[in-house]
């Protein structure tokens, strides 16, 4: 029986697909997805025979087939011993065109849950390989799936990569059940292939993330958080830069090439303010260049790139809970205490010395515990 192919760009109701694919993989048929990178071929997870047709397709003889996952949230859930380098990719590059693989040891991990021969086809040589593809629909089917599908790309083994659903027909034929036709994929090219532990990341297959931009994506970034941007939060920021410098043996300007990012932002910030005279005056009593400094308000993007967010009060942490829950494991009060430091905006000289002086103690206790 031919495939059916469903056209989702003149779909009258995206629900009715979405639920209709749903439908088809939860009852052990494989369907054709639109990524952003190439046609992928899913099967559910929980379906051996399914996953048994994929790899007969697929003819991949023994080579480990990746999880289709619904956000970098359910990482934990399949790799509870990740990496913190793994986690900040899983953070940074998902939805989107990276497949991580790591270590799959840990027995509390939901690849243990999955049928004995599904496990033996994700995981054949004890790594485990995991995606969440950046395109909407796809997104929410796996949102509605019971559990993981495996998926992979819809072509044989040495086969062209399929950019087209007509791709996927010339080459898979009735060997898959359902097509969803979504015109040329967005980047045409696989997902890069990245290897993440102990020693760090190790690119198994080039794609469409070079192996720099990992590199870049890698580092440790500290958000320091305060209401303007203008004063306490940037003179943290350029302390913070130096205090970890100097630990590395490297300059500031050189803490990106080490893989470290310091950045600053506030909370009610405007787009390019320029710090208070009296804040640039005390950082350049410490030889700290702080007259080029341009605000910005906190961010969707920084809050979740952010490996360790440190605010300057109580309640700046209790905004960012607010707004962004799932950051709130990463969120910190500077102060161990969890004293506020005083917002010197407004006052003489020696209210920013003051100001200045908290969150250089602070820092330095804070920067001493990094595992850099």
């Amino acid at each position: 029986m031919p495939p059916l192919v469903i056209d989702i760009r003149s779909a009258e109701d995206s629900r009715d697909v979405v639920h209709r694919a749903v439908q088809a993989l939860a009852e052990g048929q494989l369907v054709a997805l639109p990524t952003e990178t190439v046609y992928g071929l899913a099967a559910s997870a929980l379906n051996e025979d399914a996953v048994a047709r994929i790899v007969e397709v697929k003819n991949r003889g023994g080579k480990a087939l990746a999880l289709g996952i619904r956000s970098p949230d359910d990482v934990m859930d399949y790799l509870p011993d990740l990496t913190p380098l793994g986690r900040r990719l899983a953070r940074r590059c998902w939805p989107g065109p990276v497949t991580l693989v790591a270590e799959d040891c840990h027995p509390e991990s939901l690849v243990r849950q999955l049928p004995r021969s599904v496990q033996e086809a994700v995981a054949p040589t004890g790594t485990i390989g995991l995606r969440v593809p950046a395109h909407p629909m796809v997104l929410d089917i796996l949102r509605m799936m019971m559990g993981p599908v495996v998926l992979t790309s819809a072509n044989p083994k040495g086969g062209p990569d399929p950019v087209t659903a007509d791709a996927v027909l010339d080459s898979l034929g009735d060997d898959v059940q359902m097509v969803l036709d979504d015109g040329p994929s967005r980047l045409g090219q696989p997902s890069t292939v990245v290897k993440v532990g102990a020693k760090g990341l190790e690119v198994l297959r080039p794609g469409v993330v070079s192996a720099q931009t990992l590199t870049r994506l890698s580092s440790l970034m500290i958000l320091l958080v305060c209401t303007g941007n203008t004063c306490r939060s940037p003179m943290a920021e350029v302390m913070c830069r130096k205090m970890i410098a100097d630990r590395i043996g490297c300059t500031s300007d050189e803490l990106g090439d080490h893989g470290v990012i310091v950045m600053s932002a506030g909370l009610s910030a405007m787009m390019g303010g320029r710090p208070s005279a009296e804040a640039v005056d005390v950082m350049a009593r410490l030889g700290l260049n702080l007259a080029d400094h341009e605000s910005q308000p906190l961010t969707t993007q920084l809050v979740r790139h952010a490996d360790i967010i440190w605010t300057m009060t109580r309640s700046h942490r209790q905004a960012i809970a607010s707004h962004w829950p799932e950051a709130l494991s990463r969120t910190f009060v500077l102060a161990q205490d969890q004293t506020d430091v005083s917002d010197p905006i407004g006052g003489p000289l020696t209210a920013y010395e003051t100001c200045a002086e908290q969150i250089k103690g602070e820092l330095e206790r804070r920067v001493a515990e990094l595992d850099l």
